[in-house]
């Protein structure tokens, strides 16, 4: 039998099976003497020990298309990235770290910018416009006035996707009204998986409809940079690819070296000044972390 995990808390793993439902179970010691930690979001396959409460164990770990370090997830197709169009007011530092991260870990992102009811109209597009103009999916959304949501299940569909983003934004409402049946679930669940017991909230994988899910990540707002040289960043800014091969130096890092053609760009309007402003700002950090 195989499925799918869901959650992992306290040694025991809960593991969907399509049109059967989600069963307990525990690792085989293989996992712990091969030093393998089964992960939300790993397909595996199972054998059931008990139908009747629903217990069994997993005896194999499919082979996984990525891992995320933080938060510890498997296989995800893309990140669902949530800022508010206000209330508040979009943090883009934020927003261009969170992205650099899942470029760093090639996870492709869709930018959603929720409260769109409350925010202006006109800002919220030239928003879309200029990260779209950076290579990435972006749309607007209102949960309260149920607006743009059949864009979102369409982005989504078919795909394993991590939502992200700061506190405040709407995550938690966008979640429910994408699964409107996580309340009920939480409540037929709560003995064996424990949410909203524990003070430390773990992944966990809802199923939007069959083949579609979304990890909710708690604490996933973490304003580290990945464990990359200062020499790489521009690898994870994509509007720069297509000049990059047009400056002076072959490894310029479009800061003070003359003949930069990326810099040219974001005089010339065709690169968003603002994200090259924070391309500079992350640029130093590394630089200054380097040094010691």
């Amino acid at each position: 039998m195989q499925g799918i995990i869901v959650k992992g808390i306290a040694g025991f793993y809960y593991v969907y099976v399509a049109g059967s439902g989600i069963y307990e179970c525990k690792a085989k010691g293989i996992f712990r003497r091969e030093k393998i930690k089964p992960l939300a979001g790993d397909r595996v396959e199972m054998e059931v020990t008990h139908e009747g409460d629903r217990e069994g164990n997993i005896t194999k770990i499919l082979p996984r298309k990525n891992t995320l370090v933080r938060p510890p997830v498997a296989n995800i197709d893309q990140a669902l990235v949530v800022f508010a169009a206000s209330s508040p007011e979009p943090n883009f530092f934020l927003l261009d770290r969170f992205l650099v991260s899942m470029e760093y870990q090639d996870i492709p992102c869709v930018i959603c910018f929720n409260k769109q009811d409350i925010g202006e109209e006109e800002k919220i597009q030239s928003w879309i416009r200029e990260y779209q103009a950076a290579g990435y999916k972006a749309i607007s959304c209102s949960v309260k006035n149920e607006e743009g949501i059949r864009q979102v299940f369409d982005l989504l569909r078919g795909k394993t996707s991590t939502v992200a983003g700061p506190s405040g934004v709407g995550k938690s409402s966008l979640i429910n009204r994408l699964v409107p049946d996580a309340k009920m679930e939480t409540g037929e669940l709560s003995q064996k998986i424990q949410r909203g017991k524990n003070t430390t909230r773990h992944s966990e994988l809802l199923k939007v409809e069959e083949d579609t899910f979304i990890l909710d990540t708690p604490g996933f707002t973490s304003l580290y940079l990945p464990e990359i040289g200062p020499e790489a960043l521009r690898d994870y800014f994509p509007e720069f690819a297509p000049y990059q091969e047009e400056c002076r130096f072959r490894m310029c890092r479009h800061a003070s070296e003359p003949g930069c053609a990326v810099k040219q760009a974001v005089e010339e309007g065709k690169v968003s000044k603002g994200r090259y402003e924070h391309y500079l700002a992350m640029l130093e950090e590394l630089q200054q972390k380097k040094k010691y």
